[in-house]
Order: C-alpha cells, then sequence, then structure tokens
C-alpha cells in the first residue's frame, strides 16, 4: 500500500492562518509580558551589554544541556528508560494509530491543520521567540529576557538535536507506504526523515516554557493543549507516526527542564520556586478512541 508524499512535502496553507497564527503569538508575547510583576531595571546595564550576555548564555545553555548526560545519575537512567519504553510501546500501535486518523481526516478543521504546519516551521518559530526576547531586551524587563532565552536555547537544542537523530535514523515517513519499521539510516531523501517530528519538538517546547510562567493549572492545561495541536496534526499530515510525535514531546519536556535549571544560575528571576511536579505524557488508544493524555 503507498502513499504519495507529494502533499506532504508541497503543503501549502491558506495564508490567513498565518496572520492568525502571528497574532495569536503576539498576544502570548503581551500576556507573559503583562503578568510580569517586577520593575523594570534601567541604566544598571547597557542594551548592548545585556544582549552579549544573553546570547553568550543561549550557546552555553545549550551546551549545558547537551553535557548532562555525562551527570546523570539512578534516577536520571529511570526516566530515560520510561521514555524509551514508552516509545516502543507506542511503535507498536503506530500503524493503528495513522489508520485510525486518516479515516476520519476530513472532519478535522483545517485551521487546525494550517496552525500545526505554521507553528511548528522553523523560521515562524524563530520569529515569534525573538519577539518575545527583543521585548524583554528593550523594556528592560529580566523575566521576558530570560523567557526569550529559555525560548531561544531550548528550541536551538532540540532543533538540532531532532535534525540529528531524523538524518541518522533514516526513519521512513508514514506516506513513503514502507510501514513503520522501515529504516534507512543517513538516508538524505526527505521521505526518510520521520524520527522524530520537528514541528511537534518545536511547539511542545514553546508551549512549556510558556506554561513556566503561570502557577494556575487552568492556565497551564490550555497553553499544553494548543501545543499538543501541531504533533497530532502531523499525524493527520501522514508526515510522521505517532511514536516520532511522542519522542518530541519528551524531548522537548527534558530539554527545557535542564536549561531552565542552568538559567537559574544566570538570571534572578525564577520560574520554579515550588516543588517540582512529574509530568507524563501518554497516548490512549482503544477502539475508536484516540487521544494523548497529559498527566500532572
Amino acid at each position: 500500500m503507498n502513499f504519495s508524499i507529494k502533499n506532504h512535502l508541497n503543503y501549502q496553507p491558506s495564508k490567513p492562518y498565518f496572520i492568525f497564527f502571528l497574532v495569536v503569538s503576539i498576544f502570548f508575547s503581551n500576556v507573559l509580558h503583562t503578568q510580569t510583576k517586577n520593575k523594570i531595571e534601567k541604566d544598571r546595564t547597557t542594551l548592548w551589554n545585556d544582549f552579549t550576555y544573553d546570547m553568550g548564555t543561549i550557546f552555553s545553555g545549550v551546551g549545558y544541556t547537551y553535557s548532562r548526560p555525562l551527570y546523570w545519575q539512578g534516577n536520571d537512567f529511570l526516566k530515560l528508560g520510561g521514555v524509551v519504553a514508552s516509545t516502543i510501546g507506542i511503535s507498536l500501535l503506530d500503524e493503528n494509530i495513522s489508520t485510525k486518523l486518516r479515516s476520519h481526516k476530513d472532519n478535522v478543521p483545517k485551521e487546525l491543520l494550517d496552525y500545526g504546519w505554521y507553528a511548528g516551521s522553523p523560521q515562524n518559530n524563530y520569529g515569534v521567540t525573538g519577539a518575545v526576547y527583543l521585548t524583554g531586551l528593550f523594556t528592560r524587563n529580566e523575566k521576558l529576557r530570560r523567557t526569550g532565552v529559555l525560548l531561544i536555547s531550548s528550541a536551538t537544542a532540540t532543533g538540532f538535536l531532532q535534525q540529528l537523530t531524523k538524518s541518522a535514523a533514516g526513519r521512513a515517513r508514514p506516506s513513503a507506504g514502507f510501514g513503520n519499521h522501515h529504516f534507512k539510516p543517513l538516508g538524505g531523501d526527505p521521505k526518510y526523515r520521520s524520527f522524530p517530528s520537528g514541528h511537534a519538538v518545536l511547539t511542545f517546547t514553546n508551549a512549556h516554557v510558556i506554561a513556566k510562567q503561570f502557577k494556575s493549572w487552568w492556565l497551564k492545561a490550555p497553553i499544553y493543549s494548543v501545543g499538543l495541536i501541531p504533533g497530532i496534526s502531523r499525524i493527520y499530515a501522514d508526515a510522521h507516526w505517532a511514536s516520532d510525535v511522542f519522542l518530541s514531546w519528551a524531548t522537548s519536556y527534558f530539554v527545557v527542564e535542564a536549561i531552565d535549571m542552568y538559567l537559574n544560575k544566570k538570571y534572578k528571576e525564577k520560574y520554579n520556586n515550588s516543588p517540582n511536579k512529574i509530568i507524563s505524557f501518554n497516548f490512549t488508544f482503544s477502539g475508536n478512541t484516540l487521544g494523548a493524555v497529559l498527566s500532572f
């Protein structure tokens, strides 16, 4: 059974939804700004000093994240084992999940599929994260600056990691028609770049960073839900398997947590003064029901 990858490679959503995506992104940037309670710090450092400090922190934060496995202890390896086991478990259902989603794709609002495409595109992602950072820089707002640094450094770390992984793994996309266990390591063809999902990585990274700004789970839950949409939309688009998307979400979560821990040493503003909560992601699939569960 063959599925053409033409639609995936040449997918061109309607431009009005790109505008909608930017408007929503600007809204979230303003929310982050207005809910910041610290006073704007003026004349303590120059903009250039702040900018160079932040850029250095972005690169050192990425390096810090990549070095973490060297310092892992027993509990960290248990978390890794949990992610690996969950990814393998979901991969056993990949074919069923893709078939089930394709069966009612026509019932999904096109707006959601368009949002999934635009939100996960790297150029749009860096445009939004850059806007958040520059707003914090020019208003001399350290919390918003730190948010921008966390967004950019997390996107850079996860983005590079997923590009390296998908190139090395060479997993065939669903649209290639080879099945979910077909791999061509280092295969340069786009149809062999399924594992993991770049769109899911970037959008859930943003969602996790933004959710950290709020204490109420009534606010966090909708933000995470919006962050899940692009990953699920990529399954609908036959661009990725469910296990690709799950691994992307897990990677985003742990990378953001690692960089946020590093930024605690670099900035006075803290996000995590309350006890850490364990968050887990799982797919549910039974009969005619498919869903993603975020537990906290």
